[in-house]
């Protein structure tokens, strides 16, 4: 192989265009500044996850090019798609209420998205028909949406955008609107879907239980800006935030670790199994605590303080406790053993927690 053209394949192989998603979000508006950098493979499924007001559905605007960029670019599949209108991009959006045509039928809004890419009539609707099939809505081609329930509405609409064979699939809040019973249905299948498709997929959500299940990796957004990003596992392992150690219910503090134990900032001293030096977080569940009425004795819990409850409040099959003191905090318990502690807002407790059942890592 001459020289020229070693130099030439090089040169091709450097500017090939890499698959998949890398984008840097920055939106002003006002107050509100928006910077976040989402990168995926094909395939992947990435999660947005944040509070109400944290920029996640403003981000996923962006991406569909429904609100203009500020800053930063957005490459698709190595194509620069920073000032490509909503219409010209290979994108596929699944709105939190879904947006159906209510004039058109299920097979009908299907098949909307692949004739405005010019597809034919007839191959349109065909391609629609298998969506539908795919969906387990075949049955419910000629229905328009107000015939339709909640979760038919739901895979109607992920059809619709997967008909146009996008390159990026937005969802935004999918299951929002379901009842729970539907909710869990539609999520599995959903889940299905999303482990099938090809390209890159971003999902909008606040609940943490949508996005541990769809998602392959999280981006937590506060504030207009990503404080975390990791496996599902990592971030409800190693939560960085207080938000989201609430979502993953976990007792969270920072401080400064020197050995078994960490001084939490303007707090007491936490004993943990692991050995660290240096800033650190520590975390346990709320079924890690313990609650007596009276100061235990002979307990092996090398973790004790006393604290008053600030309120209590059903949690599940259990009851969730509010403490205050040096350390604030949050403990499970059974309605019986509330029962018998006599647990009401303003009593003294004693809390206990096993080094055991800490868990320390650095910040």
């Amino acid at each position: 192989m001459s020289a020229v053209t070693t130099m030439t394949t090089t040169s091709a192989r450097n500017t090939a265009p890499a698959a998949g998603l890398d984008a840097r979000i920055v939106v002003d508006r006002g107050d509100f500044h928006l910077d976040v950098r989402l990168r995926a493979a094909p395939g992947d499924v990435v999660a947005l996850l944040g509070p109400n007001g944290a920029g996640k559905t403003t981000a996923l605007r962006a991406l569909a090019g429904l609100t203009p960029l500020s800053g930063g670019r957005l490459l698709l599949d190595g194509t620069d798609m920073t000032g490509t209108p909503p219409e010209d991009r290979p994108v596929g959006v699944v709105f939190q209420d879904y947006l159906l045509f209510p004039h058109l039928t299920a097979l009908d809004n299907v098949a909307f998205g692949p004739r405005c890419r010019g597809v034919p009539k007839a191959e349109a609707r065909e391609r629609a028909a298998q969506w539908l099939d795919r969906m387990g809505m075949a049955e419910h081609a000629g229905a328009k949406p107000r015939r339709l329930s909640g979760g038919q509405a739901q895979r109607v609409a992920v059809a619709r955008a997967l008909a146009t064979r996008p390159r990026l699939l937005l969802l935004d809040e999918p299951l929002a609107a379901l009842d729970a019973r539907t909710r869990l249905d539609v999520r599995a299948e959903l889940r299905r879907h999303l482990a099938g498709f090809e390209a890159v997929a971003v999902l909008v959500t606040h609940d943490p239980l949508d996005a541990m299940v769809l998602a392959d990796r999280l981006v937590v957004v506060e504030g207009g800006r990503a404080v975390q990003e990791g496996t599902p596992r990592d971030i409800a392992r190693h939560p960085r935030t207080d938000y989201i150690a609430r979502l993953v219910g976990l007792n969270l503090y920072q401080g400064r670790a020197e050995g078994h134990t960490v001084r939490v900032d303007g707090g007491p001293v936490i004993a943990t199994t692991e050995d660290l030096t240096g800033p650190a977080f520590v975390a346990f569940p709320p079924v890690a605590v313990t609650l007596h009425r009276e100061r235990p004795t002979g307990s092996s819990a090398r973790n004790l303080w006393q604290c008053r409850v600030a309120g209590l409040e059903s949690h599940g099959d259990q009851i969730r406790a509010d403490l205050t003191g040096p350390l604030p905090l949050t403990a499970d318990l059974t309605a019986v053993a509330a029962s018998e502690l006599d647990l009401h807002p303003g009593a003294e407790v004693w809390a206990t927690v096993k080094a055991t059942q800490t868990h320390a890592y650095p910040a």
